[in-house]
């Protein structure tokens, strides 16, 4: 199997900013859109790539939360101004982050972590489960030749499917984004509410059985799903990258809260943090 090399970040891009909550909304349930003003963030992030977001003037919770980079925004002229975030609410920091409005202050440091591959490929096939398709909409939009992110530019697939799977469709968002930029949906709920009842592996098979031409796969969700995804790609002989969900603290390679088992040229296998030499990963190379 070939295996997908993510690009690195660069690092004179980062930068630390307390900003203007312009748009706070739920997009899904228990799912939350968070727009700031952040110009040269908008210009400079790569698909991928995520930040540090911390509540600006609170002590509880102190430390900043990963959240990867969703979406941005343009100003009047046709210019990057904002970016956009998306979680779920279910601790402490979502819960007290979902409480602010716009007008709010928040802090954010970033781009950090590394991208997705942009090599040439017929067809990209995305996914994602739950929260996991946060760093799918400008992998999508990118790979369509739809917009420039960073030092990425032109398009690099021919089609690009979404597999989105989730709970219920109560917890789906974006969808009618994605469709609009021209991608093809396939989703899976577990109750059957909506597509295919059953897992996100399903859908992929299918397409899977069915290609023609270059394919690859990008994805990101709960662990079991990423680890069930790699095995599929694995079994027909399918390059995959995935994007690792570890919680971490800093972001910038201090603490190693963040590190996850990844497979050496050797065979071994070493702690890597997913922070700096991830999130995104070639699936074989990670040891689940």
């Amino acid at each position: 199997m070939t295996e997908c090399a993510a690009t690195s970040p660069t690092k004179s891009n980062f930068e630390f900013l307390r900003t203007e909550i312009l748009e706070h909304r739920p997009i899904a349930k228990d799912t939350w859109k968070m727009t700031v003003a952040a110009p040269h963030l908008a210009q400079v992030t790569q698909p991928g790539q995520f930040y540090m977001v911390r509540i600006a003037d609170c002590n509880d919770p102190l430390i900043g939360r990963a959240l990867a980079f969703y979406d941005r925004g343009f100003d009047a002229a046709g210019k990057p101004d904002s970016v956009s975030v998306v979680y779920v609410v279910k601790g402490k920091f979502t819960k007290a982050l979902s409480r602010r409005v716009a007008g709010q202050s928040v802090e954010l440091w970033g781009p950090l972590g590394n991208t997705f591959s942009t090599e040439a490929v017929d067809h990209l096939i995305l996914v994602a489960g739950g929260v996991g398709i946060t760093p799918m909409l400008t992998l999508a939009t990118s790979a369509l030749g739809l917009e420039s992110y960073g030092t990425n530019n032109g398009s690099f697939a021919e089609r690009v499917t979404l597999c989105y799977g989730a709970r219920t469709k109560e917890y789906l968002a974006g969808l009618d984004v994605f469709s609009d930029r021209g991608v093809h949906l396939e989703i899976a709920t577990e109750d059957g509410s909506l597509g295919t009842r059953g897992r996100v592996t399903e859908p992929l098979e299918r397409l899977l059985r069915s290609r023609t031409g270059s394919v690859r796969i990008a994805c990101c969700g709960p662990e079991p799903m990423m680890q069930a995804v790699g095995k599929v790609a694995s079994n027909y002989d399918v390059p995959c990258e995935v994007s690792l969900e570890t919680p971490m603290a800093c972001g910038i390679g201090i603490c190693f809260t963040c590190v996850a088992k990844i497979q050496q040229e050797d065979g071994s296998w070493d702690y890597r943090r997913t922070c700096m030499e991830g999130p995104v990963f070639a699936s074989q190379q990670v040891v689940w």
